[in-house]
Formats: structure tokens, sequence, C-alpha cells
């Protein structure tokens, strides 16, 4: 195990130092859209690719020092980040044979299967993360891209729960996600956790048709909150809730406007299909995608409705 993944990180590294050329390790698809397109590993500055790469390395070293379990769930974030979730997944796989009772490699594998639209695998992992996982002490989870204020925000059984809710939303599991969600409530510990959960919660009884319940979760949701990391969440809850105009939702001045707009357009497009404009709303969804952020979660639920709608 160790020098296969010592191999796979010199084949990496060499890709990227070759500034500019196109390899076989650039062309290795990633997953394919629910249409069939294949994707790939996107573009990135070279300062970007180096910051991230020296990161891998060093992940890649403290594996082979001390291979336990949290170093595996580094090794294995440290490839996502560069999104080669193949090599995600086959170090989470590998970290889950050895260590079979962990929900923390179960949490990250799936959402690696999210990621690269295998939603089933990624609900069976979530189940069993969910049935493994400590339901009484809140568990911190260190973030791999820290925030503008360096503050980790979320915990283990949020990004569970989560993400849990999201592989069955995709699969248009609606009341099950709702259900999921509602529990996610729990560990949903502060303002920017709050809005995340409560903005697929809402979405999910808006699919199963109850409005009524739908508009009763975003009462706790007002204008005073402190939110950090989970603004285009947020601003799509106001938009919900009639305080934010539509158009403000596709304006952005976040570094990530790929990331943001594909959020926000997901939302946007959403209160349109709600509102019976299927025409407006595969207009803006479609708009998501040709942002190219096929990894965004705004992204992946646009390319499944607009699948859904053009059936």
């Amino acid at each position: 195990m160790k020098a296969h993944l010592s191999i796979l990180l010199c084949c990496t590294v060499f890709f990227f130092a070759c500034s500019g050329e196109k390899t076989e390790e650039k062309e290795e698809v990633q997953a394919y859209a629910v249409d069939g397109t294949a994707l790939y590993i996107p573009e990135r500055s070279e300062k970007a690719t180096s910051a991230l790469t020296a990161n891998l390395e060093e992940a890649q070293k403290n594996f082979d020092d001390d291979p336990s379990e949290m170093n595996t769930i580094w090794l294995g974030r440290r490839w996502a980040y560069l999104t080669n979730y193949n090599k995600a997944i086959e170090v989470f796989t590998a970290g889950i044979n050895k260590f079979p009772n962990s929900y923390k490699l179960y949490r990250h594998r799936g959402h690696r299967y999210i990621s690269t639209r295998q939603f089933e695998k990624a609900e069976a992992d979530y189940k069993k993360a969910f049935e493994l996982m400590d339901r009484e002490k809140i568990e911190v989870e260190p973030d791999g891209a820290p925030n503008s204020m360096n503050i980790p925000l979320s915990n283990t059984q949020f990004n569970i729960l989560y993400h849990y809710g999201l592989a069955l939303y995709l699969q248009g599991k609606f009341e099950e996600a709702t259900a999921i969600y509602k529990e996610c409530l729990k560990y949903s510990v502060n303002d920017d956790l709050l809005v995340a959960t409560t903005d697929w919660l809402y979405m999910s009884l808006m699919r199963e048709g109850k409005a009524e319940e739908a508009a009763t979760v975003l009462e706790p949701i007002h204008s005073e909150m402190n939110i950090i990391e989970n603004d285009s969440y947020y601003k799509r809850i106001m938009m919900y809730k009639g305080e934010l105009a539509k158009e403000e939702l596709l304006r952005t001045d976040q570094m990530d406007v790929a990331l943001s707009l594909a959020t926000q357009g997901y939302g946007m497009g959403n209160w349109y299909l709600y509102n019976g404009d299927t025409t407006k709303a595969k207009e803006i969804f479609q708009k998501v995608i040709e942002t190219g952020n096929w990894p965004a979660f705004g992204y992946v639920a646009a390319e499944v409705d607009l699948y859904r709608l053009k059936d």
C-alpha cells in the first residue's frame, strides 16, 4: 500500500511539473456526468497547483511514517483537493479495509462518490457512517481549506448527515432526504451550518410538495446572522423568504465566483421550478452548467435536474 501510493504521488508530481502540457494524468476521466459526459481535472494556476501538491507531499510523508486512520483520511482529502477523486476513493477504500468501523473514512469516501455521481454508493457509505458515528459527542472537523477567519465551523456528525441527505436528494428520494436533514439540524450548531441544512431541508420539502412546512423551517433564519462561509446558502434562503431580489442571487463579489454562481444559481432555478416556470428553471440550470465548476454541489444538482427536465 505504501509503495503503491508513493508511486501514485510521484506520477502526480511529474504531471504538475509539466507546466502547460497535457499528459495522461491530466486526461484521466474523474467522473461522468449524468448524461454520460466525461469530466476531467479542472485547469488551475501554477500557484494553486504548487500549494496543493506540496500539501499532498506532506500528507504522503505523514502516511508513510504512520498509516493511521487520520493520516489515511488526510492523504485521501489531499488527493481530492487536487480533484483526483479516483485516487481519493482508492485511498479511502484501503483505509476502510484497514479500519472497518471508521465512520470518518465512510464520510469522506461518500463525499467523493457524490462528486463522481455515484449516488447509490454515497448513500450506502453515509448510511453506514450514520450507524457507526458517535451520536453524543460533537467532533469538530478540521478544514483542508481554512476560511477567512481560520475557524473550523463544521463537525463530523453534521458532515455525515448533510452529505447523506444530499445523496438521497440527488436520487429524488426527497422524503428520506427530509428526514435526514431534520436529524442534521441537531448538529447544525452555528449560523453557517444552520443555513446550509435549512436550505437543503427547504428544497427537499418543496420537492415533496409540502410548501407550508417548508416555509416554517425558514423562520429561524434572519437578517442578523453571523455568516462566515455559507453566504450563498444564506442568500438563497433570504430570496425564498422574499427579503432578497432574485436578480441579486446571480451577482457575486466572492473570490470563488464559479462556486458562488453554481450554489446561488441552483437555488434560483429551483425557485422557478417550484413556481411552475420550467423554461426559466432550465435556463438558470444551464447557466450553472456553463460555470464549468462540476464538483460543486449546486452544479451536480443542476445537472441532475436539467437531465430530468430534458427527459
